[in-house]
């Protein structure tokens, strides 16, 4: 187990050697066996080559509320224009991940008086497919997610299959749905489009911006992990970004 990680560890990241750990601990748990990764060799091993070749893992920039208004506002009504605004706002307020909008079928979306249900049959977080149903209200004024997805399936004639699907030059939207990767290109387009690094966006930005902002509005943590579906408040600390390292802080507090 030590030479298998030394043998990777100029190849692949140490977060990924640790996943790796995780997973063969738990195959050999699973079949009754010793768990060839707790010996005191490994440890010392994966310490050594943390301390070699770890680095910071790259936290994309959070798309906040302030960000999607001045995206939306920017946006006009060709059918790409009404496509991007429902599924950046959408995107947001579910706290989805780019697989979950792109996995997003019209089946899975149960409309009600107050919102929308979308329905997730598994997520990164739920690996034994027990699913997750995340509630999605209106909102007042132009960043409302559920008008925002109304208008999409309208102008789309879209009633059945998939939620998000590529739109042509010529404004036909096509049959099969967006890729993860197609997401991303759209949060970088339009975060370029006001004046913002796309570098540093990608799809994980709403979801990592439905987080910091809920946070700097003072929503409990246990109704932003509700939406997100983190079952740790360590994980979900990670998605919050440092918006204003003065607002509350510990040290104003007490000084």
């Amino acid at each position: 187990m030590a030479r298998y990680l030394a043998h990777h560890a100029r190849t692949l990241a140490v977060a990924t050697l640790a996943r790796r750990l995780v997973a063969i601990r738990r195959a050999h748990s699973l079949e009754g066996l010793s768990d060839p990764t707790a010996s005191a060799l490994v440890r010392q091993t994966f310490r050594g080559l943390r301390r070699a070749y770890g680095r910071p893992q790259r936290r994309v920039a959070a798309l906040t509320t302030e960000d999607l208004m001045t995206i939306v506002s920017s946006l006009g009504t060709s059918t790409k224009d009404v496509r991007d605004r429902a599924l950046l706002l959408v995107g947001f307020a579910g706290a989805f991940r780019r697989s979950e909008l792109s996995a997003a079928v019209c089946t899975s979306v149960e409309w009600t008086a107050r919102g929308i249900i979308v329905s997730l049959p598994k997520s990164k977080t739920d690996q034994e497919w027990r699913g997750r149903r995340v509630g999605i209200p209106y909102a007042q004024g132009p960043l409302c997610p559920v008008t925002a997805l109304a208008t999409w399936l309208t102008v789309s004639g879209i009633a059945d299959g998939p939620v998000f699907r590529p739109v042509t030059k010529g404004g036909h939207v096509l049959a099969c749905r967006l890729s993860g990767d197609a997401i991303v290109a759209i949060v970088k387009q339009r975060t370029a489009a006001i004046g913002r690094d796309p570098a540093f966006y990608s799809g994980h930005s709403l979801r990592a911006g439905f987080a910091t902002s809920a946070a700097v509005a003072g929503v409990p943590v246990w109704r932003i992990k509700a939406q997100t579906g983190h079952a740790s408040d360590a994980v979900l600390s990670g998605y919050v970004r440092n918006h204003d390292l003065f607002a509350g802080n510990a040290a104003g507090q007490i000084l």
